[in-house]
Parts: C-alpha cells; structure tokens; sequence
C-alpha cells in the first residue's frame, strides 16, 4: 500500500462567458485540464491554486471560494489523486512568465468549445465547471491553516 496521497488543485476561472483552461502533454497525446497540480509539502491548498495557475498559464488569480472535493482513480495509472476545485478571479496576466513544459497552450474556451475540443484530462474538468455553474460556493474558510 502507498504511503503517500496525491493531493491536487484545480482552478476554475470564469470570464466572459470563457473558461480558463490549458491543452497539455499526456502519454503522446493532448488533453484539456483546468491549472491545475499537486500541493507541495508544507504548502497550503489555497496557495497551491495560486501558484500552479501562474505556473501553468502566466495568470495571476484569487481563490473566492471552493467548489468541490473530488476523489479519482486514473485508470492509466492506477493512482487515485484527490483534488480540490476553487473558483478564482483572473487579476493580471504575465505574458513573459514561463509556463510548464507539459503545457503546449493556455486557452480561454466557452462551454461548447469544451464540448467540442480536445479531450479532458478526466471528469474532474467537467464536474468542476459543473459545480460553478450551478452555484455551488463553499466559504474559504471551510479551509483551516493552523501553520
């Protein structure tokens, strides 16, 4: 039995009518996947969201509330990463920032665009947008920082 748990964070960031998503390399093909990645040890969700969102697109965001706790199984791997999803504001985009090397394109794609474009990284991408668009808000707080 593993003695570690893949802990992730996922952004979904609303504007326009757009989502803020990202294509990226996986097993030799691309997906599409919110910002998206594991907490670091010693780091907080909240923060995690942040930094992988700047990471991965050269936006800068705000977590205003969480959306949802997801547990997944990839059938690829065999892994099971937990995931929390937060809605977050687009502040400031760093065009010159650099972006992961597992991400070939930052795109800001509205709900049929997803539909129809590459495929998802896993459910999860949906669920999540699911979960904002029908309202769902958890307060921040929920989340407890005791550092």
């Amino acid at each position: 039995m593993p003695h570690n748990i893949h802990l992730t964070v996922a952004a979904v960031v609303p504007r326009q009518g757009k989502y803020l998503l990202v294509k990226e390399g996986k097993q030799g093909s691309f997906v599409l996947n919110q910002p998206a990645g594991h907490v670091e040890p010693g780091e907080c969700p909240i923060a995690a969201v942040r930094r992988e969102t700047l990471e991965e697109t050269g936006w800068t965001v705000e977590p205003s509330a969480l959306l949802g706790f997801a547990t997944y199984t990839a059938p690829a791997n065999g892994v099971t990463y937990y995931r929390f999803s937060f809605l977050c504001e687009a502040l400031d985009h760093h065009p010159l920032a650099p972006i992961d090397p597992d991400i070939s394109e930052v795109l800001w794609l509205d709900r049929q665009a997803l539909a129809n474009g590459d495929p998802l990284r896993s459910p999860l991408v949906l669920d999540a947008i699911e979960l904002y668009e029908s309202g769902v808000r958890y307060p921040l707080e929920f989340m407890q920082d005791y550092r």
